[in-house]
This record gives C-alpha cells, structure tokens and sequence, in this order.
C-alpha cells in the first residue's frame, strides 16, 4: 500500500499575500480523497522526532537557535518566513514524515511526503523557505540504520539543490543529482556530484531526453540501494519562481519516467513534493497529484 505523510499542521497559515502557497498541501491530500486515487489508510500522521536524528545532518548551534527563536535577523530573512513556534513545530514534523516515509518506502517501495523537498537547507543554516533538509535527514537515518548502504538523490525541482550539495559534499555514501534551471535562484550555486543546469525556457522534449539518457546511466553507474525523489512542480511554464517551460504533461510524463525506473530496477523511492508556485493554484494541485497518481499506477 502506498503510505503517504500528511498532518493538518502543513498548512500553517502565513501573512495573508505571503508569494508561499502553503494551502496546497491540504488541496492535494482533499483532491487524492475526493477523486479516490487515495484512502484514509494511506496516509499517515508524522510527529516530533527524536532530535538525534536531525543533528546527524545539522549543525546543534543552528538548530538550537530555530528551536529557541534566537536565530539572528539576517539568518531568519534568508529562510524567508517569519519565524514562530509553530513554524518550526511544523518543519520538524515534515522531517519526521520524511524519516518514517523511508521506512515505508523500503518496505513498500515506494512511499511519499506531500510537503518535503526542503533541499536549501544546509548543514548550519537556513535559506529559500527551507529550516530543515528533510531528506538529507532522511538519507543519513537510512544509512546509520543500516537499511541503505548507497543513496541516489535525485532532484528535478527547478531550483539547484544546494543545501543537499552541500551536506553531502564529502559523503561517497550519498549521490547528488540535481538537474535544475541555470539561470534560477540560488544565483550561487553549490557543487552537486551531477549537475544539470538546463536554458531558460527548456520544453518537454528536451527536458525528457536529458532525463531519460541520463537517469537510468547514473543508477547504473552507482548502483544506489535506495533513491530519494524531489519532485517540483515548478519545472512548469506557468510557475512563477522557474523559468522553464514544461507543460502540465511534461511535468507528469518527468515522474512517470522517474517512478517507472525505480519499479523497473527493483529500488526503494521516497518521493518529497518540492516547489510550485504558479499562479492559479489548482494547476499546483494538478501538477502534485499527478506524482500521487503514478505512484499508484506503477507500483500498485
């Protein structure tokens, strides 16, 4: 059975007009109700983890400073929330979706967060909408548990993964891939062990023939046990963060590559959901609940 992170405090409310979409988190997991793609039973409710599993990738100094409120101005504008309790509640019961989404996907094959994807988040700080890098955090618990010896991450969101890049800089243990728009924020981007920095406006055949050369190459040449997913949907023409031009079915057709690969080769996904910021947020929802969809497709 597909298990899927959900909990109510994902749709922490911000200042009314803040650029984050925060509501579509609870519109994806009403949308896979109401159409039936899910259950109830498929989804799960993550809680506060235990804080050891958190300090395996971040820095004590910075992550008490989040838990305490006492992270100085210019560290908490680079996040780029407002910071609250109840904020770093929430992106702490994120990461433990994530960790126990891990779990599942080992013994499932697949399992999936619908918030997650916090990948500019590093070792000591914050930036991007990002506290925590939920499977940086992930991909360590695995491997101190002994449930993965070689991760494979791999990131198509729109934006660099810089955070991931640099937590696992000098971990052959974990595989970077990140394959995002050049011209995209982080303007300063850091050193995946793959990158692929695609041209303003790349469509969907383009896009699609890099991935498909690509994807299955790297899983052959790494041999990863487990893979992480991070699945943006700001890859699409509308979004107003990316500046590619992927269509609705571009950005679908992405996922049902990536998913039909890892079914075909026999290795766990874990998927977090990443951007998406277009302006009518039922095409956000659309482009998310696709990822959901195919997951029930392929592997179920």
């Amino acid at each position: 059975m597909l298990k899927i992170a959900y909990h109510p405090i994902y749709k922490h409310p911000l200042p009314l007009g803040h650029r984050f979409p925060m509501g579509k988190y609870e519109l994806i997991y009403q949308q896979l109700l109401h159409e039936g793609t899910c259950s109830l039973d498929n989804f799960f409710e993550p809680e506060i983890p235990n804080n050891k599993y958190i300090f395996q990738v971040h820095d004590p100094e910075y992550v008490s400073d989040l838990l305490n409120l006492t992270l100085d101005q210019k560290a908490a504008r680079k996040i780029g929330f407002p910071l609250s309790e109840r904020l770093i509640e929430r992106e702490i019961i994120i990461t433990d979706g994530t960790l126990k989404a891990s779990e599942f996907a080992v013994s499932n094959g697949i399992a999936m967060n619908i918030a997650g994807g916090t990948h500019h988040a590093f070792t000591n700080k914050g930036e991007g909408f990002c506290l925590f890098n939920d499977q940086a955090v992930g991909a360590r618990y695995l491997l101190k548990k002994g449930l993965a010896e070689k991760i494979l991450i791999v990131d198509l969101d729109v934006h660099q993964g810089n955070g991931t890049a640099e937590i696992f800089r000098n971990d052959t243990a974990v595989f970077t891939f990140s394959m995002h728009g050049k011209n995209n924020y982080p303007f300063q981007k850091e050193e995946s062990d793959l990158d692929i920095a695609l041209e303003t406006g790349t469509q969907d055949d383009t896009y699609l023939s890099i991935l498909i050369e690509t994807l299955p190459k790297l899983i052959m040449d790494i041999q990863p046990d487990f893979i992480y997913y991070l699945s943006g949907a700001d890859v699409i023409a509308s979004d107003k963060l990316g500046k590619l031009s992927l269509t609705l079915e571009g950005c679908k057709e992405r996922d049902r590559f990536v998913l039909q690969t890892c079914k075909d080769a026999e290795i766990p996904v874990m998927c977090s959901m990443g951007g998406g910021y277009s302006p009518d947020i039922k095409t956000i929802v659309e482009a998310h609940a696709n990822t959901f969809r195919l997951a029930q497709e392929v592997f179920f």
